[in-house]
C-alpha cells in the first residue's frame, strides 16, 4: 500500500490564491499563516486574523477559502483550518471544520 505524498509547494501555491476579501491582498503576502503542518495527507493550518475584530463573515470566508483550495491538492485527505487572534475564533473554527453532513437516508419502501 503506497501513501501519496502531499506536495508542500502545491499547498503553498493554493494558499497564495486566497485573498482577504476586505483588503484585497493575498493572505500569504500579509504573512497571516503561522503554521502549516502536513502529516500523512492531513493538512493543519493555523493563521491569525488581520485584526481581532475583523468582520466575522470575512474571517469565515478566508477560512473556508483556505480549506477548499487546499482540499484540491493531490493526496490531501483532510484539512483543518484554525484562526487565532479573533474575537469569534471558536465559532469560526467550529463552523469551518464541522464534519460534512451525511446525505439523508433514502426512505424505506412500505412493507
Amino acid at each position: 500500500m503506497s501513501t501519496e505524498e502531499v506536495d508542500l509547494k502545491e499547498v503553498q501555491k493554493q494558499l497564495s490564491k486566497v485573498i482577504d476579501p476586505e483588503i484585497g491582498v493575498p493572505i500569504v503576502e500579509m504573512n497571516l499563516i503561522e503554521k502549516l503542518d502536513i502529516q500523512g495527507g492531513n493538512v493543519d493550518i493555523l493563521y491569525h486574523a488581520t485584526t481581532p475584530y475583523c468582520p466575522p463573515i470575512f474571517a469565515l470566508k478566508i477560512s473556508q477559502d483556505m480549506k477548499s483550495s487546499v482540499e484540491q491538492v493531490k493526496g490531501v485527505k483532510s484539512v483543518k483550518v484554525t484562526v487565532s487572534g479573533h474575537y469569534l475564533a471558536d465559532a469560526v473554527n467550529r463552523q469551518v471544520n464541522k464534519p460534512a453532513a451525511s446525505p439523508p437516508a433514502a426512505p424505506s419502501a412500505p412493507q
